[in-house]
């Protein structure tokens, strides 16, 4: 047996796993827990919670602030799977171990994806604290995800990424923040290696190829959940601030304040957002 198709029954034996714990029907939609969403859980119902180290081949999420369970539950009128805590390539995870979840939301017929994470602007019209709706990436991680051989059940070999991200789903976003007067921006997100956060030049760098923010996550799970055909939804919580004249000293605990403050705001955006998807 060839490593490739033993990790190919890994994701089949971790989704008969879940399901056989959960029991019911498996949920159609399925939340990334980053910094912002994570008190999105005192908003679910929970039905279930399960801890990575009880679930079969998954990873251990080693980062401060980052708990690591799966959630079952109901989030207003949707039943819901959400992942509390996910796996960064620069924790020393292969792109493979960190897109392993998402390979599994897939296996247990999850249909709509809703990613969030933390990111420093480059944008100048950006301010620390502002919720970003993700509308594209540019990915400059120096592994990719689908390296390797393609199971065609999984994917097509060359999945188009024409759109990363939901126009639908942008949209309803788009009406919701205008129908609550909430501050919403837009941009592309630029998805780096880390950990270390970007220098003057780096922000300078990322702002002229197009990107107006970057961090360390998303692009990965976003080309796994479209490579599987799942809608995606993304935001970022912009917790710092770099580019053309601007730099400011940051820390992991500052970006977790910042994150921590947006969160009320992320929150509800997310909460709406699934309360009206009809078609899943």
């Amino acid at each position: 047996m060839t490593q490739e198709t033993n990790w190919l029954e890994k994701i089949q034996e971790t989704a008969t796993f879940i399901k056989e714990k959960v029991g019911g029907e498996m949920p159609k939609v399925a939340i990334i827990l980053g910094s912002g969403l994570g008190g999105l859980v005192n908003d679910i119902d929970v039905k279930m919670a399960i801890p990575y180290g009880e679930i079969p081949n998954f990873p251990i999420s080693t980062v401060e602030g980052h708990k690591g369970q799966l959630i079952f539950g109901n989030l207003g009128n949707k039943y819901v799977m959400a992942m509390q805590g996910r796996f960064h390539f620069y924790e020393g995870y292969s792109m493979k171990e960190a897109t392993f979840p998402v390979r599994v939301m897939k296996a247990i017929g999850v249909k709509v994806l809703c990613v969030s994470n933390a990111a420093g602007g480059m944008n100048p019209n950006f301010r620390v604290g502002d919720v970003m709706l993700i509308t594209d990436h540019i990915n400059l991680f120096p592994e990719h995800p689908l390296r390797g051989k393609n199971f065609d059940e999984l994917g097509e070999r060359f999945p188009a990424m024409n759109e990363a991200y939901s126009h639908r789903l942008a949209d309803m976003a788009r009406s919701i923040a205008k129908e609550n007067n909430i501050r919403l921006m837009e941009g592309v997100y630029v998805g780096t290696q880390g950990p270390t956060f970007e220098t003057p030049s780096e922000y300078r760098y990322f702002y002229r190829i197009g990107g107006d923010a970057v961090g360390m996550s998303t692009v990965p799970e976003v080309i796994v959940a479209r490579h599987a055909d799942m809608e995606v939804f993304g935001l970022s919580v912009i917790t710092d601030l770099g580019g053309e004249g601007i730099f400011v000293d940051v820390s992991h605990e500052e970006v977790q304040q910042a994150a921590t403050k947006a969160a009320p705001v992320m929150a509800f955006l997310v909460k709406e957002m699934i309360s009206r998807i009809d078609e899943v």
